[in-house]
C-alpha cells in the first residue's frame, strides 16, 4: 500500500510558491574539489537520431524490425567569459507525467568559450530516469573544463519506460552513438570538444552500459533470460565476440559507474569483467539491495584488467551519490506509483546534497587525473581505505605533518561513513 502523507502537509506543498528545486547546492562541509570551478557554464539541448536500429519493442517471432531511434541529449560546456549565470530546466518527475522546474547555474544557449578544447564526459541515467537525473554532475564538471552530455535513453525514461530488454540491448550502443555524434559536431560547440579524450558516468543501468562499453562483455547465459532481450540479440555484447569488441572505444579513458546493475543477475562473470580495460571508479551504498552491494564488490574484485577504485557510502542504498535532490513535488503521493516519488531520489540515511558533493569531489579528481593528466589529483585518490582510520596531524600553522593520514580534501570529521579502496591492474 502506498504511503499517504497527511493532508495538511500535502496542502502546504501545493499552496507553496513556484518551486525552484536547485541542483547546484554546495554544502559548507563539502570536500575540497566539490565546489564549482571558475568557468561560466552554458547548456544546449540536441536531438540525435540513430538510424536503422533494432526495435526491441516490435519484435514478433524471429523478425527484428528496424527503426530510427531518437535520443535527446543535454550538453553542458564552458561558456564564454562574462556569461551571466543561472537558468532552469523543465524535467519530468518519476511518475512519468508531472513537469517540475529545476534550477542551476548554466545559461541556455550561451556562446561557448574559445581558444581551447575540453575532454568529453558522457552521462547515462538509470532505468527509468532522464537526462536531468545527474544534472548536478553535468553542470559541476562543465564549470571545471569538461563538456558533459547527458542522454535521454529511449524506452528507459520516466515518460516512455518500456520493455527492459530494450535497455539491456541499447544502453552501451546509445553511449557509443552519442560519442560519435558529439565528435562529429561542427560549429562553435564542436570546436571546443576533445572527443579523443572521453569519460563515462553511468548510474545503475547506465553503469551496466558503461562497463560493457569499457570492455566488460556479458555472459552467454545473460542472452537467454526470458525476461531479457528477445531472440538472443544480446549476443552482440557477449565477452569475446567480434561485435562486442567492435563496440569498445579507445577514446574512452575513464569510467565512473555508480551502483552498476548486472553482476547480481549473472550478466557478468570473472571472464567478462576481466575485459574491462580503462581506469574505473565504482561508487555504491553498502546497503544497495537493487544492484546488490556484495556483487558490486565482486565487480571491483574481478575487473583485474584495469586499475579501479570503490567508494562506499556506509548504510546508503541504491540512490547513493547519483540522483539530484528530490524535487519538492516528489514529496506528494501519486496514483501512478505504489510509492511516493520522493523515494526514487532520496536515501533514508544520507543527505542527497552531501552525497552529490562527495561524488563531485571524487569525479573531479578522477577525471582531472585520467582525462587531463593532472598528476596532482592522484593524492586525492591515495587514501587509507577506512576514513575512520585516518589520523589528523597538523602543525601550528594548520598544515599536515608526515603523520597526517586523514583523507585529502576532507576537513576533520567530514569523511565519516565512507570507505575508499583501490586495486591495480592485475590484482
Amino acid at each position: 500500500m502506498a504511503f499517504k502523507r497527511p493532508l495538511a502537509a500535502v496542502a502546504a506543498i501545493l499552496a507553496a510558491p513556484a518551486l525552484a528545486n536547485p541542483i547546484d547546492q554546495i554544502r559548507p562541509d563539502a570536500p575540497e574539489l566539490a565546489p564549482f570551478g571558475s568557468r561560466s557554464i552554458g547548456v544546449r539541448t540536441l536531438e540525435f537520431v540513430h538510424p536503422g536500429q533494432i526495435d526491441i519493442l516490435r519484435i514478433e517471432g524471429d523478425e527484428a524490425p528496424l527503426y530510427d531511434r531518437p535520443l535527446t541529449a543535454e550538453i553542458w560546456y564552458p561558456a564564454a567569459d562574462g556569461t551571466a549565470q543561472g537558468g532552469s530546466y523543465q524535467a519530468i518527475l518519476r511518475d512519468g507525467k508531472t513537469e517540475v522546474t529545476l534550477t542551476g547555474r548554466a545559461t541556455r544557449d550561451a556562446a561557448p568559450a574559445t581558444g581551447e578544447t575540453y575532454p568529453l564526459v558522457l552521462i547515462s541515467h538509470g532505468y527509468p530516469g532522464n537526462r536531468f537525473l545527474m544534472s548536478h554532475l553535468g553542470e559541476n564538471l562543465a564549470s571545471k573544463g569538461f563538456v558533459t552530455v547527458s542522454i535521454d535513453h529511449t524506452d528507459s525514461t520516466y515518460s516512455d519506460q518500456a520493455a527492459f530488454g530494450s535497455t539491456l540491448y541499447h544502453r552501451p550502443v546509445d553511449q557509443r552513438f552519442v560519442l560519435d555524434q558529439m565528435a562529429a559536431l561542427d560549429g562553435d560547440l564542436g570546436a571546443i570538444i576533445d572527443a579523443s579524450t572521453v569519460g563515462v558516468i553511468g548510474y545503475s543501468m547506465g553503469g551496466y552500459g558503461a562497463l560493457i562499453f569499457g570492455g566488460a562483455g556479458v555472459t552467454l547465459a545473460a542472452t537467454e533470460y526470458s525476461w531479457g532481450t528477445p531472440n538472443g540479440l544480446l549476443e552482440r555484447h557477449v565477452a569475446g565476440s567480434e561485435s562486442h569488441e567492435a563496440l569498445v572505444d579507445p577514446r574512452v579513458k575513464a569510467i565512473v559507474a555508480i551502483g552498476p546493475w548486472g553482476r547480481n543477475a549473472g550478466f557478468w562473470d570473472a571472464n567478462g569483467l576481466a575485459g574491462l580495460r580503462v581506469p574505473t571508479m565504482l561508487m555504491a551504498g553498502s546497503s544497495d539491495d537493487v544492484s546488490v552491494y556484495a556483487t558490486i564488490r565482486t565487480i571491483f574484485e574481478e575487473a583485474a584488467g584495469a586499475d579501479r577504485h570503490l567508494l562506499t557510502f556506509e548504510n546508503a542504498n541504491h540512490n547513493a551519490a547519483a540522483p539530484i535532490p528530490a524535487p519538492q513535488e516528489s514529496w506528494i503521493p501519486v496514483e501512478e506509483l505504489d510509492f511516493v516519488p520522493f523515494e526514487h531520489y532520496s536515501d533514508p540515511v544520507w543527505d542527497t546534497t552531501r552525497m552529490n558533493n562527495i561524488a563531485q569531489h571524487f569525479a573531479t579528481a578522477f577525471f582531472d587525473l585520467h582525462l587531463k593528466g593532472d598528476l596532482d589529483k592522484r593524492a586525492y585518490l591515495e587514501l587509507v581505505p577506512n576514513s575512520g582510520d585516518g589520523i589528523i596531524a597538523l602543525d601550528e600553522d594548520a598544515q599536515p605533518t608526515e603523520d597526517h593520514t586523514y583523507w585529502k580534501g576532507f576537513a576533520a570529521r567530514t569523511a565519516e561513513g565512507l570507505r575508499f579502496e583501490t586495486l591495480l591492474k592485475g590484482e
